[in-house]
Formats: C-alpha cells, sequence, structure tokens
C-alpha cells in the first residue's frame, strides 16, 4: 500500500492468529514445554487477539502444545471475554476469593514445563511460583521473540499505514506552527489529527522547542516557540494495535550555520544505517555504522557527547519497542520481515538536538523504507504525498 493511502488495510484475522499458535506450538515442543502462559501483554494480543490492560489481577491464556487454548478470567468479567474470543478454547473462570495460580497449577497438572509470558509482572510471576516449583517454570521469550520479530505481510501493511497517517500529521502540526504556542497546544493538535485521519490517536507524542531538542525525550516544562528555535516532534499512532514511530526536526525561522551542519551529519548517519542493513547482517553492525559515520563528522565516539546517546533503532511492532534492536551487542542477524526504526540523534548538550526517525523492513533484497526520509532542513515535507481528500 502506497504511503499517504487513506484506506485502511485489513486487521489481522482469526486465520493468521491460528497460524501463529502453531508456529508457537510447534517451538514449545522442540523446546520441551508442555504449556505457555499469556498474561495481559501485546503477546496475548498477538496470539489471540485479545486486546487487555494489565491489572492486579490475572487474565491472560494457557496455550499448550498439545493443541489446546485455554484464556483465564475473572468470572466478572467472563461475559465480555466471552465476547472478545474469536479462537475457540475452554475458559477458566475465578473468583475473587480464589487464587487464579492454583486455577493454573490444577489445569496443568503434571503436565511438564511451562514457559511464561516474560512481559508479566513480577508480583504475579511469584504468584504463580506459589503453586508450582522454579523447576517447572521457563522464560517463554525465546519461544515468542521470533515469531513476533517478523512480521508478515499484513502486518506490514498495517504499520505502513499507521506511518503514513503519522508523517501526514507531522506535515499539518508544521503547517500550523505560530510564535508563542506552547508545546501542549501542538501535542493536543497531533493527537486531534491522528484521530481525525483514523489513528488511535498519539499513542505517545514528544513536542520540544529550543534548547529542549538536546534531551532526547524532551523537557519536563511546557515551552513556548519563538523564532529561530530547533523544532524536534516524535509521535505516533495505531492501526489494529500496530505502532507508527516517527521524527523530525527542523527550525521555526532560520536555521543557523551550526544546526545546518549538525542536521546534515545526521542524515549521512541515517543513510549510512540502512545502507548497512542487509540480510543475514548483525542489527549491532547498523549501530556500528551510523556511528562511524558520526565520527567522521566529528561526534562522539561512542555514547560520548556531542554524539549519539542512545541506540541506533529498536524493533517495532504492537509494541513500540520490540526487540531485537540495532545496538552493540545485538547479534541477531537481520531477516525478512524484521522491522525497525533508524534514528541515531546528534545531541549538542544545553543547545539543541537532531533526530530524524525513519523505519525500514527487511526484505530479502535488503531493507525498504516505510516512509521517505526527511527532505530537507528547509522543506521537511517537500515529498509527501499529498493525503487523500477522501
Amino acid at each position: 500500500m502506497a504511503n499517504g493511502s487513506a484506506l485502511a488495510p485489513a486487521p489481522i484475522g482469526a486465520e493468521e492468529r491460528g497460524k501463529r499458535l502453531a508456529a508457537l506450538r510447534g517451538g514449545m515442543d522442540a523446546a520441551g514445554v508442555a504449556t505457555l502462559l499469556l498474561g495481559s501483554t501485546s503477546s496475548l494480543r498477538y496470539f489471540t487477539g485479545i486486546d487487555w490492560y494489565p491489572s492486579e489481577r490475572l487474565l491472560g491464556a494457557l496455550v499448550h502444545a498439545s493443541g489446546e487454548l485455554d484464556y483465564i478470567t475473572p468470572r466478572f468479567e467472563l461475559e465480555k471475554i466471552e465476547g472478545l474470543i474469536s479462537l475457540p478454547g475452554d475458559i477458566l473462570a475465578w473468583e475473587e476469593d480464589e487464587s487464579p495460580w492454583r486455577l493454573v497449577a490444577d489445569r496443568i497438572g503434571a503436565r511438564g514445563r511451562m514457559a511464561v509470558d516474560e512481559r508479566m509482572s513480577l508480583a504475579m510471576y511469584r504468584g504463580l511460583r506459589s503453586e508450582l516449583d522454579d523447576a517447572r517454570l521457563a522464560d517463554a521469550a525465546p519461544l515468542i521473540h521470533p515469531l513476533r520479530s517478523r512480521k508478515s505481510s499484513a502486518e506490514i501493511a498495517l504499520m505502513r499505514h499507521a506511518k503514513a497517517i503519522t508523517i501526514e500529521v507531522h506535515r499539518r502540526a508544521r503547517a500550523q506552527l505560530h510564535a508563542g504556542q506552547r508545546a501542549s497546544e501542538v501535542v493536543r493538535f497531533i493527537d486531534d489529527q491522528h484521530r481525525a485521519l483514523g489513528g488511535s490517536g498519539n499513542s505517545f507524542c514528544i513536542v520540544s522547542f529550543g534548547e529542549d531538542t538536546s534531551l532526547p525525550h524532551g523537557g519536563e516544562g511546557d515551552r513556548a516557540l519563538v523564532p529561530g528555535d530547533v523544532v524536534l516532534i516524535d509521535t505516533g499512532t495505531r492501526i489494529d494495535g500496530y505502532s507508527s514511530d516517527i521524527t523530525r526536526t527542523y527550525v521555526f525561522g532560520e536555521a543557523t550555520p551550526a544546526v545546518r551542519s549538525v542536521w546534515d551529519a545526521e542524515k549521512r548517519a541515517q543513510a549510512a544505517a540502512f545502507e548497512a542493513a542487509r540480510p543475514g547482517v548483525a542489527c549491532e553492525a547498523v549501530d556500528r555504522a551510523a556511528r562511524q559515520s558520526l565520527e567522521a563528522d566529528g561526534f562522539g565516539p561512542g555514547y560520548s557527547l556531542p554524539g549519539l546517546p542512545h541506540r541506533t533503532g529498536h524493533g517495532i511492532g504492537l509494541d513500540i519497542h520490540e526487540g531485537p534492536c540495532l545496538v552493540k551487542g545485538d547479534r541477531t542477524p537481520l531477516a525478512s520481515g524484521m522491522c525497525f526504526s533508524n534514528e541515531p540523534m546528534i545531541v549538542v548538550p544545553g543547545r539543541f538536538g537532531v533526530r530524524l526517525e525513519d523505519h525500514f523492513h527487511m526484505t530479502d533484497a535488503g531493507p525498504e523504507w516505510f516512509t521517505r526520509p526527511q527532505h530537507s532542513l528547509d522543506e521537511p515535507f517537500a515529498d509527501v504525498p499529498a493525503w487523500p481528500a477522501g
């Protein structure tokens, strides 16, 4: 789907989720894991389609290598869960004065080892340990991450649409900037525009002006925009749970030579990272390529400032930040379907920062951009396709 399309792709359906569960069970068999417990995390949505908020109460699912699927819910949520289920399975309900961990232990009996969703809270894990010995518990991450890290064509289409919405919102946000405007006003505008274009609203939004742009996640105040300020906006939305996350940096008014020089170096570093992303190459090699580019322009070395204080990129999907990541030490080989941010920010402490963030997905032939990188400092959206009027 081309960047700028107004029609959202189809949501993930039961057929694809069924294939995910089949692949998960294959991995469980190979690892000697009989059951896998999913909590109220993005992995519950990934495998079952149920999107539920995390709380102190256990609501999740038990995936059995033998083929069964059980849903676990507080009894007072039963009717709601029944309406959310799209894949067949039994429902195990527990009352407020009962232990959900006893329910889990009784259900799995002596079947063997159980892998636990690594995104569940420590409090929940402790509850589970009160009923099951440590020797029977395993980390589910090695089973889940390889599946989630390689996106299907349907997942990529949803993210492409989410990112097309966000880049259009970026364009609209710049067009309405005016002197004296507070960062919080821009955040509200961006949320309204994300919703107007069919997104979920802001999944997050950082709007920084002036010196605040030297802080990777923005300042704590609500700065007013003045002519000559560097503007850094980092935001995203979701479509069927799949995320966008795009950053643009430009100047409200005339850029100084120093800002232009840093912006150009940032552009080169982002391009170097993209060129280094080849099938089979380790994730850390992409980070290394960005840092080598920055060091050639006089920044760093390593995480030293002025320079790049964080990783070059992260995986993205149902979670804004997923593994693997483009960072030193992550030796995961790049493979088709993996999706990453590319954002080797340059921080000049106490003055300003420049971050250009776009995302790419891996194909058998190499990386492919979801959105076109920023055109230029002075005309950041010159090549953004017009958003369809209809």
